[in-house]
């Protein structure tokens, strides 16, 4: 008999004469939508003898990368602290984004109002009541000058969340830059970048999906050429999750979708490995500590592997899955807010002992609107007590070896791979979303999810589980400063009137040439930024040729 035999005996002979006398809940599943395996109440080596550890798990910063990106990962290098944050006006988020320099915050991360994000411009008056509501009005050059006054874009990495408009945001961050003196080379950072999610997940598409996708490729390209420590995209599985989707579908959907993106570029002719390394990738944390620890260490396996064996690469960077993380907002509770705190120390540490490699802990008013500064402090002292009084960054990969941790890691990854082979039946990810197969699929899980709430079956504390009688406490939030909105919109009717019009009109007509051949669009759109052409002018341009994606019916 084997020392697992053994081991497997005795469990056995555990649960006999010791587990069984009293009762406990046998029949306990993981949180894994559509994963039948029931969790053991007591996990042994035997439940995990088919892992092979130098195959299966290894070392970090090589192959598989089971347990992390980098060899000395924290012991190394902390991961970059990013609050996401933007407000009102570029003026009003300059200044948050200088307070949270001073407090530590370790790097940038742009949010967008929603007019910026769907291509209108502040002076537009359809859009007047939604300027800087959720994010900064960014309109034009002048704008993203302002946004950045007073910091050094060849020191601060910054990250933008952006998808419909992304080329365009990228175009004025590199032009902004070079005002600053800032030579291509030396601009850090990441934009979002990733439509192929918006078409399912969030709503901020414009263009079809493939005039969109070659924007992005057009955009990795040029960045791998001109700007090589720039992250031209973060293919993200964060927003289908954030949707409804369930964990297995995060990984599979976003997998899918870099798929699609890297197999469009190396159908230009280059070469995997000229690009790969600086593909960057995005998921959301939700409470349950130990499957969002496996589901970043499965992630990190699955994806090595499809960059290894199916796209070939040779540059272990290539199959790097360096993630940018955040705190799944839309798992904050109105009821009790305070109690949020908890739950995103938890979806920190989660992430944290994951392994990623800079995160955004929200703060927990996002429930009710963007942060305050008190709030966005508090969630960047998080991962500073984390990082620095809890002990997690003094080995790599803690929790490798727990025999639970092993196990779940594995099922993820199975399940994962598994989905991905039963979509990719059906069609390619494009395919699948003009029809609406992804949308319907992630709709069926949000909807279990929201029926095992309403019925208490997933537990929700202070909502349907311990929940105070009572008023609710009302809490300070953020308050949209109208004044800074009317200057926005000043600013923007100015600029329209003091520029040179006609070079506006010629930098247009260039691009407008360009998207109707194969040229890629990207020195042309930086070209149209630096003569000041707007957001909207440029997107109507685009839109003359590509048109406009309808979802379907």
């Amino acid at each position: 008999m084997t020392v697992l035999e053994d081991i497997a005996k005795e469990k056995e002979r555990w649960k006999r004469e010791l587990l069984n006398k009293k009762p406990y809940k046998k029949d306990v599943k993981p949180i894994i939508e559509g994963v039948d395996e029931n969790v053991e109440v007591l996990f042994t080596p035997a439940d995990i003898q088919h892992i092979d550890y130098n195959k299966d798990i290894g070392f970090p910063g090589e192959y598989p990368f089971t347990r992390g990106a980098y060899p000395s990962m924290y012991r190394g290098r902390l991961w970059t602290m990013r609050q996401y944050a933007g407000c009102d006006s570029a003026d009003e988020s300059n200044a948050r984004y200088k307070y949270l320099i001073e407090q530590g915050n370790m790097g940038l991360s742009v949010a967008f109002d929603l007019p910026t994000q769907m291509g209108y411009d502040s002076d537009n008056e359809d859009i007047k009541e939604e300027i800087g509501r959720v994010g900064v009005a960014i309109s034009s050059l002048k704008d993203m000058e302002i946004l950045f006054d007073g910091i050094d874009l060849g020191k601060v990495t910054t990250s933008f969340t952006i998808n419909g408009i992304a080329p365009i945001i990228l175009a004025m961050y590199v032009a902004a830059a070079e005002k600053q003196g800032v030579p291509r080379e030396k601009v850090g950072g990441t934009v979002q970048n990733d439509i192929l999610k918006e078409y399912v997940a969030r709503g901020t598409y414009i263009f079809p999906p493939k005039p969109s996708v070659r924007l992005i490729a057009d955009s990795i390209v040029f960045c791998m050429k001109e700007v090589p420590r720039f992250n031209a995209i973060s293919i993200s599985g964060g927003h289908y999750r954030s949707g409804g989707a369930s964990l297995i579908q995060e990984l599979a959907f976003m997998m899918l979708n870099g798929i699609e993106y890297i197999q469009t570029i190396v159908d230009r002719g280059i070469d995997v490995d000229d690009f790969a390394p600086r593909l960057s990738y995005l998921v959301v944390n939700h409470v349950n500590l130990f499957e969002e620890v496996a589901k970043h260490r499965a992630a990190r396996k699955l994806w090595a592997s499809i960059m290894k064996e199916r796209f070939g690469a040779k540059d272990p960077k290539s199959m790097m899955f360096r993630v940018f993380s955040a705190g799944c907002g839309d798992e904050l509770t109105h009821a009790e807010p305070e109690n949020n705190i908890i739950r995103l120390t938890l979806m920190t540490l989660g992430g944290v002992l994951g392994g990623v490699q800079s995160y955004f802990t929200p703060a927990y008013d996002e429930a009710y609107a963007i942060p305050t500064e008190k709030t966005a402090l508090l969630g960047l002292r998080t991962q500073q007590i984390i990082a620095h009084e809890s002990g997690v960054a003094n080995t790599v990969d803690p929790l490798a070896g727990s025999y639970y941790i092993e196990w779940l890691t594995d099922l993820i990854e199975k399940e994962t791979r598994k989905y991905m082979v039963e979509l990719e039946s059906k069609g390619t990810v494009i395919e699948l979303i003009e029809k609406g197969y992804i949308q319907s699929e992630m709709a069926r899980v949000a909807y279990d999810t929201t029926k095992a709430k309403m019925s208490g079956e997933h537990i929700v504390v202070g909502v349907n589980k311990f929940a105070m009688e009572g008023d609710i406490e009302e809490i300070q939030i953020h308050q949209a400063n109208e004044e800074a909105v009317e200057r926005q919109i000043a600013r923007v009717k100015q600029l329209k009137k003091e520029r040179d019009n006609v070079k506006v009109g010629e930098t247009l007509k260039i691009l407008k040439v360009a998207a109707e051949g194969t040229d890629n669009m990207m020195p042309l759109l930086i070209n149209a930024v630096k003569a000041y052409a707007t957001v909207e002018e440029i997107v109507a341009t685009l839109k003359n040729v590509f048109g406009e994606f309808v979802e379907p019916v």
